[in-house]
């Protein structure tokens, strides 16, 4: 299924993409898409037969806002330095153990909402990734295939970043993670039993038209499995977090001097196989 969630912000309706790429009303059969609804095994299964009964309101997308897919994310979990080639290009070995840090849930934004330049920013950056929504309490997870049974499902996230900010300001990546809309999210979250490998997925940025990052999931140096169980023994994830797997090669910041950091009025465009496309302009803070 692709859940989505549609209107102005603060006051999505959760809704359903269905096989037919129509937009369905789901707000007769559940109030939002949150970690309640993914941890209730019921209340997805009246969604499913709906969706299959072929019932739902149609809702007219025309003009209509596209939120974040998931409401009151709890945390967002972000992996460091997770794909071979982006490794490489950053000059970095690659790490021994997955690199964890967080990002604020404030951070999330629809997949099409403008992404804010920090004030004082120079080195403003872009990263595609695969987002991985839990759907299930993960604690202290034993092996790579229990750790897929709390999936509930995958989206397209973009982890903006603001390189100064995280690598010179003080040593911490915090700063350079949790601005102002750093985290769009969807358009779709699509649940797990669609998503069969999550390690054979494309995925790709534009900046301005112009391509910038063409990569593959298989490139990753620990696959969503292992993320999942090794997050697991160190804190526990809860339905409705969202973990970002890295991005791969082609970050500003890998790339040569003048190195072309986003600036107000560019337009980044990404997407992965499967998931949807975004597309966000840049303005001012």
């Amino acid at each position: 299924m692709k859940l989505l969630r549609v209107g102005t912000a603060g006051a999505e309706r959760p809704a359903l993409l269905d096989a037919e790429g129509t937009l369905r009303d789901l707000s007769g059969i559940v109030a939002d898409i949150d970690g309640d609804v993914l941890a209730d095994a019921a209340a997805l299964g009246r969604i499913r037969a709906a969706a299959d009964g072929g019932d739902l309101p149609v809702l007219d997308a025309q003009g209509l806002r596209v939120g974040p897919p998931l409401a009151r994310v709890g945390k967002v979990v972000c992996i460091g330095l997770n794909y071979h080639d982006h490794a490489r290009e950053t000059g970095a070995e690659p790490p021994a153990e997955p690199v964890v840090f967080l990002k604020a849930a404030d951070t999330v934004v629809g997949p099409d909402d403008t992404v804010l330049v920090p004030r004082g920013s120079v080195k403003t950056d872009w990263e595609v990734e695969l987002a991985v929504v839990i759907g299930r309490t993960a604690r202290y997870v034993e092996s790579r295939e229990e750790a897929l049974a709390h999936v509930a499902g995958y989206a397209v996230a973009h982890d903006v970043s603001e390189r100064e900010f995280q690598i010179e300001r003080g040593g911490t990546w915090d700063k350079g993670k949790n601005c102002e809309t750093f985290n769009p999210l969807g358009p779709w979250l699509v649940t797990a039993d669609e998503v069969p490998d999550p390690q054979a997925l494309s995925l790709k940025l534009w900046v301005n038209g112009e391509l910038q990052q063409d990569g593959t999931t298989a490139d990753q140096i620990f696959p969503v499995a292992e993320v999942v169980r090794y997050v697991s023994q160190f804190m526990t994830l809860h339905p409705g977090d969202v973990i970002n797997t890295g991005t791969p090669a082609g970050v500003a910041m890998g790339k040569p001097e003048p190195k072309p950091y986003l600036r107000a009025g560019d337009v980044v465009e990404l997407e992965i196989e499967g998931l949807g496309r975004q597309r966000q302009e840049l303005k001012g803070a």
